[in-house]
């Protein structure tokens, strides 16, 4: 069989981080899909951090999890959306992870006893698994985003791989500069391309010279504005792609396209460029862009005090997810973050609730504010509004419920009392040796497990089919011991694992309540553009339905 002739893109990022380069190899890959090619993506986070899992979501964003357990960057997640398939591990690096790879090898004397040197020895590793991704994957083309931007140091070695690949296949390896063009003046109208011509003297300075730049600016850039960037930095006509400012970041792949960049990056590694078939992609843009019915959903959690700007980042897959159910239901979804400790030190503030068409509590982990999650709970639940927790949500709703029908006052979570009479959700026991030697690493349910549906049930009738297969990120399960008194007070275990010891879905049914639903997983981390998740689905048509009634 011939050997497939991969071909690499890397994707830097100049003047600032933030930029957009996720999305940017996400929309790079979608135009090069278009056209009919495999398209894989790697992500290298320049962290000593061997995986993203015990970073703080409010100042890293969302700890994104891969179905073989992976805790990567959110990045990874937009690529799985754009690229609507599943990633593995080995699509994700950090400096931690290649570093512990070649110590590792060198404890193994599998340098045979020679000297290890940071160059050329870690580009060569980087490179090595790069090229493992593109074999594995049997990809036409593996893009490779490195995190942060061409000036910080920790960044060289990455940098010194794609002059080393570019150096043994010239003619399949290019490299693209995602850098911020800021627009100034006094209509703030008038683009600077100084910045990026001084992160473009960045790159040459390690010897690499960029293929195309995406100019990411609050408007287009234009021709002349090009045409100096060109200029002063030896680009080609036509190597700059302009990237403004979007409302819908899923119209990115057409301003690509429309700037010619899949007809660019095709003529550069020397592929035909194939016919581009987006309708698939522009039905899913237009129903957005069609959406009438307006729901509005709160969303309730822990660590709100910190600002839009940073939930958005680290609940990014929850957000994607009801975006999807809802423009695919011809809704618009308006999200209200809510604080859940102000019902704590404001109890009556709690009846702002009713106002929602829905409530959801994302995952979480911790003390602060849980009383106050209860509480919007026990609201959602008495007042039959739809209700949908995520992992931790779905915990806490147990609590609730054990709390306020069974009459244990005192349920709790073994994470927050473990001294509780009635501990309804506790650690699993093969952690517990881990935690106590405080060995927090791979501590936890990560990554895809299998779970069995009652038929009947609101999780059977959303998905369709008895088995599943969804993604966990959680330390604490719902204890075995109080599964029977739970479910003859009326809860039901819709879904559980394959040898029915773990709780995975539970729900009120629909004859008491419209949609009261929670699961141990995180089912946001499946949900595409194009296959909406069907659980947030089944959610977002229990809140149009209720705003249908607050209509009449």
């Amino acid at each position: 069989m011939k050997k497939k002739n991969h071909k690499y893109i890397f994707v830097v990022g100049g003047v600032m981080s933030s930029v957009g380069k996720g999305i940017a190899v996400a929309s790079i890959g979608k135009i090069l899909q278009a056209r009919g090619l495999k398209v894989t993506a790697v992500k290298i986070d320049p962290y000593v951090n061997v995986d993203a899992g015990t970073m703080n979501p409010t100042e890293h964003g969302e700890v994104f999890v891969l179905d073989d357990g992976m805790e990567c960057d959110q990045d990874m997640g937009n690529y799985e959306r754009f690229f609507e398939c599943d990633l593995s591990r080995a699509n994700y690096m950090t400096t931690g992870s290649v570093y512990l790879s070649l110590i590792q090898k060198e404890r193994n004397l599998e340098f045979k006893g020679r000297c290890v040197h940071v160059v050329p020895d870690v580009p060569l590793e980087v490179i090595s698994r790069i090229e493992h991704v593109a074999n594995r994957e049997e990809a036409d083309i593996v893009i490779i985003e490195v995190g942060g931007t061409v000036g910080d140091y920790q960044n060289v070695v990455f940098l010194e791989a794609f002059r080393l690949l570019k150096f043994k296949k010239p003619n399949d390896a290019i490299l693209g500069l995602v850098s911020y063009v800021p627009a100034l003046g006094t209509g703030g109208n008038e683009l600077k391309t100084k910045p990026t011509q001084h992160a473009i003297r960045n790159l040459n300075s390690v010897g690499i010279h960029p293929d195309f730049v995406v100019a990411r600016s609050p408007m287009s850039m234009d021709v002349k504005r090009k045409e100096k960037l060109e200029y002063m930095c030896g680009l080609h006509k036509g190597d700059i792609v302009s990237s403004p400012d979007v409302n819908n970041i899923y119209e990115i792949p057409f301003n690509f396209e429309r700037d010619s960049l899949g007809d660019l990056l095709c003529k550069k590694l020397k592929l035909k460029s194939k016919i581009v078939d987006f309708s698939e992609w522009k039905r899913f843009v237009k129903k957005s862009k069609n959406a009438t019915k307006e729901i509005n959903i709160a969303v309730i959690g822990k660590y709100f005090d910190t600002g839009d700007f940073f939930l958005s980042d680290a609940y990014v897959s929850v957000i994607e997810a009801v975006k999807f159910s809802s423009i695919w239901s011809g809704a618009k979804t308006k999200l209200t973050w809510v604080n859940s400790k102000d019902y704590e030190t404001n109890p009556k503030k709690i009846s702002e609730l009713k106002s929602f068409n829905g409530i959801v509590v994302p995952g979480g982990f911790g003390t602060s504010g849980v009383e106050g999650v209860i509480m919007a709970i026990k609201f959602a639940r008495k007042n039959k509004i739809p209700y949908f927790g995520l992992c931790y949500g779905m915990q806490l709703a147990i609590i609730e419920y054990c709390r306020n029908v069974l009459g244990w006052k005192d349920a709790h979570t073994a994470e927050i009392n473990p001294k509780s009479s009635h501990v309804v959700v506790d650690i699993m026991s093969k952690q517990k040796e881990l935690l106590e030697e405080n060995n927090y690493g791979a501590t936890m349910r990560l990554g895809a497990y299998p779970a069995i549906l009652k038929s009947g049930t609101i999780a059977y009738n959303a998905y369709g089919t008895k088995k599943i297969l969804e993604r966990h990120r959680h330390r604490y399960e719902v204890n075995p011991k109080f599964i029977q008194e739970i479910e003859k007070a009326g809860l039901i275990f819709s879904g559980m694992s394959p040898d029915g010891k773990l709780m995975e879905i539970v729900e009120l049914p629909k004859s008491k309540h419209p949609f009261f639903l929670g699961t141990q997983f995180h089912p946001e981390f499946k949900a595409r553009p194009l296959h909406p998740h069907p659980l947030f689905t089944a959610f977002i048509e229990a809140c149009l339905k209720r705003n249908k009634k607050h209509e009449k």
